[in-house]
């Protein structure tokens, strides 16, 4: 009488190995092509987390996000997946206390006085050349047309129309621009 044996076969461990790093790639290749499509926007910025990190005592990089629930409670979710709660007026005073105390880091820095120049460059009409980062200094151009230096110091805003000469000084970068003599853009 016949009869018929089945028998496991082991999957040789290449093979096993070669499927996960297919399967690897083909989840990274899927997770930017999602990326390309929607891009995340993350809701913190750096300071945020410093601010956050600063209160909670962790390293601003293990901050994920946070929320607040029911209007009462504020949640801090970690990187590693965890949670706090606080209360959210203990919060809020928290964040307003450290805000004040905690200084500005030169990127943000840049970024505020970078805002800034913009501003006041839209309501003279005027566009600025690259920014040196660094010194934060820029040319200014009106229709094609070199107006003056404008920068930021530790001190004030200054301005000047020549690449040398005596600097003009003020409080912000509209006021300074005004002092190259540059008028208000008025729409037709």
């Amino acid at each position: 009488m016949p009869y018929t044996t089945h028998t496991q076969q082991a999957i040789p461990s290449s093979s096993v190995d070669e499927q996960a790093l297919a399967q690897g790639e083909l989840n990274n290749y899927i997770e930017s092509q999602a990326e390309a499509v929607a891009p995340t926007q993350d809701p913190l910025t750096a300071r945020d987390r410093r601010i956050i990190g600063e209160i909670i005592e962790v390293q601003p990089e293990s901050v994920r996000t946070i929320w607040i629930e029911g209007g009462i409670t504020v949640w801090v979710h970690l990187v590693e997946g965890g949670r706090l709660p606080f209360d959210r007026d203990w919060f809020a005073t928290r964040v307003a206390e450290v805000k004040a105390t905690l200084p500005e880091t030169p990127l943000e820095r840049n970024e505020r006085l970078s805002d800034e120049l913009e501003k006041a460059c839209t309501v003279f009409g005027l566009y600025h050349g690259e920014v040196n980062w660094l010194s934060f200094s820029t040319k200014l151009y009106q229709d094609g047309r070199f107006v003056g230096f404008v920068g930021c110091n530790q001190e004030c805003w200054y301005a000047r129309p020549r690449q040398y000469g005596l600097n003009r000084v003020a409080a912000s970068a509209e006021l300074v621009i005004g002092l190259l003599g540059v008028r208000v853009a008025v729409a037709a």
